[in-house]
């Protein structure tokens, strides 16, 4: 009996062997598709940064004070108004 079973020790040995073998390839696989995953998100990250500084400096220049006045004498025909076109409002103490 003792002639019949190292035959089978022998096979789960090789069988652990090649499992474990099968497992170590597949975790590496699954790294290598994790760390392809974290750069594919890493580069959206920074388009997305770059996208949001752009368009921040878009509004900053939509929102300039030089910009407004030209639009609105250009579209609106408005204007500064005159220092004797002025006037100003005082609050009621009541």
């Amino acid at each position: 009996m003792r002639r019949g079973a190292a035959p089978v020790q022998w096979a789960l040995t090789l069988a652990c062997l090649l499992g474990s073998l099968v497992l170590v390839a597949w975790r590496q696989a699954r790294a290598l598709e994790a760390h392809a995953e974290l750069d594919r998100l890493t580069r959206q990250i920074s388009l997305a940064r770059t996208e949001l500084g752009d368009l921040a400096r878009s509004v900053q220049y939509l929102e300039g004070r030089g910009r407004v006045l030209r639009e609105a004498g250009e579209r609106l025909g408005m204007r500064m108004p005159a220092t004797d076109e002025m006037l100003f409002l005082t609050r009621d103490a009541g």
